[in-house]
């Protein structure tokens, strides 16, 4: 049978996801990682999740507003920045300073759930999907801090990190297309763009439906790939870059390498034994022998 194409999920939160007769797709999604019943109320602006037709970054994000008041980040990232995890922590901040009012009280900091899906190796880990919150905790009793009853009461949160922004990463290339549970469907997805007949979780059917590739205007296939292009221009230009990098890296290890051996053949002509340059070169004997050995075999 064959599979039918969908559209990459980052180019639809770019376009389409942003109508609220998609609202249910992103819904589904959130409700799915979240574990909880999540309606959007609507899509914010801010500054960093504007789209403008010569966008050459290879992220899309967008930011969306719940029936909770909760302000939700979702980002995907495409390729490799070693400072990401610096970035998620100042997309939050921004996010609580742009939806703060000037002279309102700190009770009024909305809560910023971030959420990256990563199509690179973000970090160092084994699993697919992380999640980050805030916790205080007694470094002499062990205890975790927690709010008073009055708190409680009144900001309607019963634990400290549910004032705090909380983190979600999923690192789609970490995930093995082994299938446990409805948010392995969702990542499925986001990884091969193809959903399954089998496939339950919510919103999966009506991604299906809509993110048909056939069903794009021409307009839009114009643009989706012009997206797809510019992706693959940026793999192209850090694959090079990589190259170059490795390329360096030989060849400065070339140089010390050789500036080693003119030190071990300018001592051993000077009468130095291998054992004294060895240890003035701090390098072990048989590499000082090695190098002797080859220069006396091509005098």
């Amino acid at each position: 049978m064959k599979v039918k194409q969908l559209i990459r999920f980052d180019w639809a939160m770019k376009r389409l996801l942003r109508n609220k007769a998609n609202f249910d797709i992103l819904e589904g999604f959130l409700s799915e990682l979240l574990k909880e019943d999540i309606k959007i109320k609507q899509i914010l602006d801010s500054e960093s999740n504007k789209v403008t037709d010569d966008d050459k970054h290879n992220r899309v994000d967008i930011l969306v507003e719940n029936s909770k008041d909760e302000l939700v980040i979702i980002e995907i990232q495409n390729s490799k920045e070693y400072d990401y995890f610096h970035r998620m922590l100042f997309g939050a901040s921004k996010v609580i300073t742009e939806h703060i009012k000037e002279g309102d009280a700190y009770a009024n900091v909305k809560k910023v759930i971030s959420i990256t899906i990563a199509y690179f190796d973000l970090g160092q880990g084994k699993d697919y999907v992380y999640h980050g919150t805030n916790v205080f905790k007694g470094i002499h009793k062990g205890d975790i801090l927690t709010l008073s009853d009055k708190q409680m009461t009144l900001y309607n949160k019963k634990e400290v990190h549910q004032i705090y922004p909380e983190y979600w990463v999923i690192k789609v290339g970490m995930f093995g297309n082994r299938i446990k549970d409805k948010l392995d469907e969702w990542i499925y997805f986001l990884k091969n763009s193809e959903v399954k007949d089998s496939f339950s979780a919510k919103g999966l059917k009506e991604a299906g439906e809509r993110l048909d590739e056939m069903k794009l205007s021409e307009k839009e296939r114009k643009e989706y790939n012009a997206y797809l292009k510019r992706l693959r221009d940026i793999a192209s230009e850090q694959h090079t870059k990589m190259a170059d990098a490795q390329d360096l890296i030989l060849a400065e290890k070339k140089g010390e390498e050789n500036k080693e051996i003119e030190a071990i053949i300018g001592f051993y002509e000077i009468g130095v034994s291998a054992e004294n340059i060895a240890k003035a070169l701090k390098i072990s004997i048989n590499r000082v022998a090695e190098i002797i050995e080859k220069h006396k075999g091509n005098g």
